[in-house]
């Protein structure tokens, strides 16, 4: 390889070098760099020649890679040219995130004529003097001094009339009344319930449909039924026996006339209407003779709970008193002749008095009693009184008085 093609390249093969150094710009032209003399050949082949052994050993120069086979080394600078760019930086300034608020920091946009320069950007007021008078700094605070508007917010859009109305009692009674319009066309219209989603039109229908049909059983049920009434047709009243026979005298007087004696009235009850138990608060009775139309009796009877579905037998007290001018009286002439003694009489039998044979049973009805009998039930679970009367014609008398009464 010839020398010519090796020096084109660098100093590297052992060309020439140019006549001028970018870093001994500075020295004389006729500098000569110190080291070992330039051999002609290439280091670069230098490998392929045989050398010593003992080269490595005794510090000889091999004809390998040397800094200084390429460029002198005269005078040696750092990279960045002898200065430290970070130390000759200004120390950092620590970071305010108000300051773009408060219009104190650097400006970073050059948009709309505000660049880095603040010349034609927003200068802070400066601190005005303390007035005259102001001794601490709170005083002077608290004095008359300039404002800046820019930390004043802007004023927003002036009340129109609505709102202002809106702010009345009666704004808010409209607003309160077209909010309940909107939520009854919702129900109605079936968007939404009248508790939230519960009760809604169709569920409320189907629920008041179910809860009606509860109450109706409930209530046919519970509800209890007036019974009916109805006399003994043999006896339909019966002599007093007991403590309730003597609280009450018997007698008949002509002067003055009058009579008293006690009775039970012998009634049976239909309860077969009812579904649960009947119960009677109290039964009030009258007796009326329905020829003269007096009251000749009243009676009483008690709370009693008479069972379901059945006839029952009920004795009503009665309490007979009646009281006359004289004894033609026909009311005391008519319950003296069918209570007096049957001796009193040629067949020996009272009127309205059952005569019995071996075959056959006869009532005697010629002259009985005749009365009517008005009951006054007041019957657990209903709201009012109920009222029932009943006529017995040519009843028997319960008392037989003594032979020798009046």
């Amino acid at each position: 390889m010839d020398y010519d093609r090796k020096s084109t390249v660098s100093s590297f093969y052992g060309g020439r070098r140019g006549s001028f150094d970018a870093l001994n710009h500075s020295q004389s032209p006729d500098y000569a760099p110190s080291g070992r003399p330039r051999d002609d050949a290439s280091s670069f082949y230098a490998d392929r020649q045989p050398r010593a052994s003992h080269d490595a050993l005794t510090g000889g120069q091999s004809a390998g890679y040397n800094a200084s086979s390429f460029f002198a080394a005269g005078r040696l600078e750092p990279l960045k040219g002898g200065r430290d760019e970070e130390e000759e930086a200004p120390e950092a300034q620590t970071w305010d995130v108000y300051a773009d608020f408060n219009n104190t920091g650097p400006r970073y946009s050059s948009a709309f004529g505000i660049g880095q320069h603040q010349e034609s950007g927003y200068h802070q007021l400066p601190p005005p003097p303390p007035p005259p008078g102001a001794k601490t700094e709170g005083d002077a605070d608290s004095a008359y001094t300039p404002v800046e508007l820019v930390t004043v917010p802007a004023l927003g859009p002036e009340w129109q009339l609505s709102e202002m109305k809106n702010m009345t009692k009666s704004g808010r009674r409209e607003i309160k009344s077209e909010k309940r319009r909107e939520k009854w066309k919702a129900w109605h219209r079936g968007e939404t319930g009248l508790c939230g989603k519960w009760f809604t039109k169709r569920f409320l229908a189907f629920f008041i449909f179910g809860l009606a049909a509860i109450i109706g059983t409930i209530l046919a049920i519970t509800i209890p039924r007036v019974p009916g009434l109805s006399f003994n047709s043999s006896t339909p009243l019966v002599a007093a026996t007991g403590s309730y026979n003597a609280s009450i005298p018997t007698q008949f007087s002509r002067y003055p006339a009058n009579f008293s004696f006690p009775a039970y009235a012998d009634i049976q009850v239909d309860t077969t209407s009812n579904i649960i138990p009947l119960t009677f608060n109290s039964i009030s009775a009258q007796v009326w003779d329905p020829t003269t139309n007096l009251q000749v009796g009243t009676g009483y009877f008690g709370k009693a709970t008479l069972p379901a579905k059945s006839y029952p037998k009920i004795q009503v007290p009665l309490n007979f008193s009646y009281v006359a001018s004289n004894d033609t009286d026909p009311t005391w002439n008519e319950w003296y002749n069918a209570c007096k003694n049957s001796a009193l009489y040629a067949t020996g039998t009272r009127p309205g008095q059952r005569v019995c044979h071996d075959c056959f049973c006869l009532l005697m009805r010629t002259t009985g009693v005749n009365f009517e009998l008005i009951l006054t039930m007041d019957i657990a679970g209903l709201p009012s009184a109920q009222s029932q009367s009943t006529q017995v014609d040519a009843a028997p008398c319960p008392i037989e008085l003594p032979i020798n009464a009046a």
